[in-house]
């Protein structure tokens, strides 16, 4: 028998239906510091979902509503919601519990639960509080007075066409913002990680289909042709230029196809001031003398490598001669970047 003289620790409570609540609130009003751990991402459990209660038929938002506020605010007690028990160790009296906690993906200390999240979100999902009845974005909270007041994010394992594409691109994602008719803002997803959409919209093997569920059930999500209409319809001189601060050094890139202007233009949004040196006449490598016109119309290149001119990039112009001089470091050409340790009035470093 454990005294008042021998109140030691924290109490856990697992399940913060109406019942953990309740034995939340008693024990905080013990004295005891209460930790109220729960695998949702609001406390309320099973009587939150009920329109009445049985058998006073009385309405089961007016009952829980006090309790959720009182354990809200209760200072001995803490939620701790997306929660499961991974492990007890240690003896009555004196257990010591492990958690493993999904993460939120949304910051609880600057949500204020006013919903533009949601609003924005374009991917609808069966809502399991409505036991799969109503849809809900994939940035939720099940009710107006849930507990925490805060939203969250469900995701599950991560999509299986990201995994296959070499470029990690949110291919989910911007099929979710073309669904919504947000053209720019799937061009914008896209080009954190590829700067030509509209020519790998063309040309692309689309590993991803290949990997892509809902082959499961008929075919494929055609999520390659979906990049490329979406640089379609998209007027790219109205582009915005993200404002960057430019950064003082300079790099030389050796090479105007694929892999030098993604180069450049990850360098340009990061500030640098990047030069493309090449043989040929025009931009683009393979892309522009080793794809036919037909697969690869000149125009769809030519409106992607001028938007990346418009970040700052300067070239492509043909190689200096100081890059011969047999008396020079060793150097590698190709679509790399190369870093030279040129004089002050040198073509760019």
């Amino acid at each position: 028998m454990i005294t008042d003289q021998a109140k030691i620790g924290a109490i856990a409570v697992v399940g913060g239906g109406i019942a953990g609540m309740q034995a939340a609130l008693d024990a905080a009003n013990a004295g005891f510091k209460v930790y109220l751990v729960e695998k949702d991402i609001s406390i309320g459990g099973v009587m939150a979902q009920l329109d009445k209660t049985f058998p006073t038929n009385d309405c089961s938002t007016c009952l829980i509503s006090p309790k959720l506020i009182e354990v809200a605010r209760h200072p001995d007690i803490e939620i701790i919601t997306q929660s499961e028990v991974a492990e007890v160790a240690g003896k009555a009296g004196h257990f010591t519990l492990t958690l493993r906690q999904e993460p939120r993906f949304i910051d609880m200390a600057k949500c204020n639960a006013c919903g533009a999240c949601a609003e924005a979100c374009p991917v609808l999902l069966p809502s399991s509080f409505d036991e799969g009845l109503d849809f809900r974005h994939a940035a939720c909270r099940h009710f107006p007075q849930a507990i925490p007041a805060n939203y969250a994010i469900k995701k599950l394992d991560r999509a299986p066409c990201v995994r296959a594409c070499p470029a990690i691109l949110s291919a989910q994602g911007y099929v979710q913002l073309i669904k919504a008719g947000k053209f720019p803002e799937v061009l914008s997803l896209i080009m954190e990680r590829l700067p030509l959409p509209g020519t790998f919209g063309r040309i692309c093997p689309h590993p991803c289909e290949s990997d892509c569920r809902r082959q499961e059930v008929d075919e494929p999500v055609a999520i390659c042709n979906l990049k490329r209409f979406v640089a379609d319809a998209v007027d790219w001189t109205a582009l915005p230029v993200p404002a960057v601060e430019p950064r003082p050094e300079k790099v030389a890139i050796i090479g105007a196809g694929p892999s030098g202007l993604s180069c450049a233009f990850h360098l340009a949004l990061k500030g640098y001031q990047a030069v493309i040196y090449e043989a040929a006449a025009e931009a683009g490598g393979w892309l522009r003398y080793g794809i036919p016109a037909y697969r690869l119309p000149r125009e769809v290149l030519q409106r992607e490598v001028d938007y990346i001119q418009r970040l700052g990039v300067r070239g492509p112009d043909k190689l200096p001669a100081i890059l011969f001089n047999p008396h020079l470091p060793s150097l590698s050409f190709g679509p790399r970047l190369w870093p030279w340790p040129w004089p002050e009035n040198a073509p760019p470093q």
